[in-house]
């Protein structure tokens, strides 16, 4: 779970009209991904694609209104769902299709400038702050509400003996992710996102400390954080 992600929308508020589920913004990063990996194909693939994420969002509904802030994970994991929908039926490996997921999602999250590193890293140093357990608190009432079976219940972990002295982490209990690939048949692959998370964890300037994920079988999905100059200096070592 990227923690930046995590930080913005905590202190965005919850919205309130329905939109439709477009991509625009993400897009482009599947298109680069895909004309480097298929430039024959290209234009077909990425029809196809968009054929599959608008199948898929048809039965997404409540993401236009969910109040639960994880739940805006699930457009971008629908339209990676749609690709390896498109390009499983050609006949990639699961090990081509990882790479190619790791690819666009390594693109879309790295910084593109100094100040965009800077904002990336901003929310890891306030992590334990009285501004940040204020939001953290209000964050959390939305996490853990089940507003619908297909989405995330989730719980943030604040006390600093389970956190390596951060004061924060979090436990996914359900995984809206892992609900949406396995509704249309594709679990044996939301193990490819999992890794997204040790990437963007890395760019927060923090090492991700996990036992496990449900989509590797486990009961929760838990994040725990180091700071990356912790790890470095020797601090905190089990």
């Amino acid at each position: 779970m990227d923690i930046h992600l995590i930080f913005c929308i905590t202190y965005s508020p919850p919205a309130r009209v329905s939109r439709p589920l477009t991509m625009d913004g993400h897009r482009q990063y599947f298109i680069e991904a895909l004309k480097h990996h298929y430039p024959e194909t290209f234009d077909e693939i990425v029809a196809e694609t968009d054929h599959h994420f608008r199948s898929i969002c048809a039965g997404n509904n409540f993401l236009t209104r969910s109040r639960n802030p994880l739940d805006k994970r699930l457009e971008f994991s629908s339209y990676f769902l749609a690709l390896i929908m498109t390009i499983d039926v050609r006949g990639e490996t699961f090990e081509s299709i990882r790479k190619i997921c790791l690819e666009i999602v390594t693109s879309y999250v790295s910084p593109k400038n100094k100040v965009h590193l800077l904002l990336k890293r901003l929310p890891a140093k306030l992590a334990n702050t009285w501004l940040a357990n204020i939001f953290i608190r209000s964050f959390n009432k939305r996490l853990v509400q089940n507003t619908n079976p297909e989405g995330f219940v989730a719980r943030i972990i604040t006390d600093k003996r389970e956190t390596f002295g951060l004061g924060y982490g979090i436990d996914i209990l359900e995984c809206g992710i892992c609900k949406l690939f396995k509704k249309h048949h594709y679990e044996k692959y939301a193990s490819i996102l999992c890794e997204v998370d040790a990437i963007t964890s890395r760019i927060a300037g923090l090492v991700l400390v996990r036992m496990g994920t449900i989509a590797n079988g486990a009961t929760k999905c838990d994040f725990r954080f180091k700071k990356i100059s912790d790890v470095v200096s020797g601090k905190n070592e089990c």
